[in-house]
């Protein structure tokens, strides 16, 4: 994919992700469902979002289409300038492989699978070298606090150790963009606030564009601004 300039004509960051009117329609006829309606979203690089609205809102359809697990019915979506609508399945694929991270709330490792190996998961699937991939992967771990863990298999494991390790598969690839649907919702309020400060050092430290989404308000306060969803629209793009 072509890298645009990092910076806008204005001097701010340029865009990273961008919809114009984007909509999702599922079915059809007096059967259809508007799950997006026309939504109009810029987040621009090294930002924190936080993304919020009730069930039904269409968030998770929006950070769907964003994550190049679905497509949108209409509009336009854009990543690096790039019209993502206009790839094949096979170039979002390698989007998704190379440019995204992703954060669950139910953590998603394999139960057999020492910490090491499912945060080279990522690597396998890109074909890295397996020296690379084993450093790479611990670097990954030391970066979220878990030196001297990488052995332990998810079930010798905390639920904040988990998503650590989640979170190191997570970037393990260099992503631009990490997407983290309800991370701490799993988690005590102690290792709920851990985890937003992970967070929060990645996106400050490493430059890691962060959208999560979340119920919370009190962990969206971590972020740089908060988008309102309500019935498939941006009811308040969160502007400071």
């Amino acid at each position: 994919m072509n890298r645009p300039d990092a910076t806008s004509t204005a001097g701010d960051p340029a865009p990273l992700i961008e919809f114009r009117q984007v909509a999702k329609v599922y079915g059809s006829g007096l059967a259809a469902m508007r799950a997006l309606d026309g939504v109009d979203l810029i987040i621009r690089q090294g930002e924190f979002v936080a993304v919020m609205g009730p069930s039904g809102s269409g968030k998770s359809t929006a950070m769907n289409i964003l994550g190049c697990l679905d497509t949108p019915s209409g509009g336009s979506y854009r990543f690096r300038g790039v019209p993502v609508e206009s790839l094949d399945r096979d170039r979002r694929a390698l989007l998704r492989r190379h440019y995204l991270g992703f954060v669950f709330q139910g953590f998603n490792l394999l139960n057999r699978t020492s910490a090491l190996e499912n945060v080279e998961l990522p690597l396998i699937y890109r074909r890295t070298p397996h020296a690379e991939r084993h450093t790479r992967a611990r670097q990954a771990l030391e970066r979220v606090g878990l030196t001297g863990w990488e052995h332990h298999t998810p079930g010798e494991l905390s639920g904040g150790q988990q998503q650590r390790v989640a979170i190191a598969r997570a970037i393990v690839t260099q992503p631009s963009l990490l997407l983290a649907d309800e991370p701490t919702g799993n988690l005590d309020t102690a290792r709920s606030h851990e985890i937003m400060e992970l967070l929060t050092g990645l996106n400050r430290d490493q430059g890691i564009t962060v959208l999560m989404v979340t119920h919370e308000a009190e962990m969206a306060a971590y972020a740089h601004r908060v988008i309102h969803f309500l019935d498939g629209r941006i009811a308040d793009a969160g502007h400071r």
